[in-house]
């Protein structure tokens, strides 16, 4: 995989910034290698080229979809409709999570963890930021979809203190093969 460090834009707005020594990696379950420098922030538009590489390598395991996760018209489009965060790690974006508000609550989606790196608790950390980030915008609640066919996702989403609510009918991509499936809703209170 190329990695595609140099020409990131780390100039986004920071949230919950902390930089790690490389003794307390440890004890944020991160590889060492990793994380001399790890901190969130708000994605910018220079980051597309990197966020489109990475999600498509993550979701490269939905062989039931057919085509690519995403592309660089939908994740500028999701830039200008809400926010993107990532995680940085020694300056490479490493996890990525769509955040939009919808009225009190919020909506999280296209969570994404370079493959390289999962495993380490990056989709926490992510997930933690945003919904911090969220919470600044004033959203009292958090949902999420989750695709049916994900069978290994729900319990990690109820890790995270999300609960299933409801389901919804998957209209994003099509299905291949014959396969079937539906959106899973899981919502958190913030």
């Amino acid at each position: 995989m190329k990695r595609m460090g140099a020409g990131i834009g780390t100039s986004g707005p920071k949230i919950g910034v902390r930089v790690l020594a490389p003794g307390n990696a440890m004890k944020t379950n991160l590889d060492s290698a990793i994380a001399t420098s790890l901190h969130t922030r708000l994605a910018t538009e220079a980051d597309l080229p990197r966020l489109v590489e990475m999600v498509n390598s993550a979701y490269s395991v939905e062989t039931f979809l057919e085509g690519t996760r995403t592309n660089r018209a939908e994740v500028a489009g999701s830039l200008a409709k809400g926010s993107i965060v990532v995680v940085e790690a020694d300056g490479e974006v490493v996890a990525t999570i769509y955040a939009e508000r919808r009225g009190k609550r919020g909506y999280l989606g296209m969570l994404a963890v370079d493959p390289a790196h999962q495993g380490q608790g990056l989709s926490r950390r992510v997930m933690e930021a945003a919904e911090k980030h969220l919470r600044g915008l004033g959203c009292v609640g958090v949902d999420i979809l989750v695709l049916s066919l994900r069978t290994e996702l729900p319990g990690i989403y109820r890790r995270f203190g999300y609960v299933e609510t409801g389901t919804e009918e998957f209209c994003y991509r099509t299905f291949r093969g014959g396969a079937q499936g539906h959106s899973i809703v899981m919502s958190k209170e913030l």
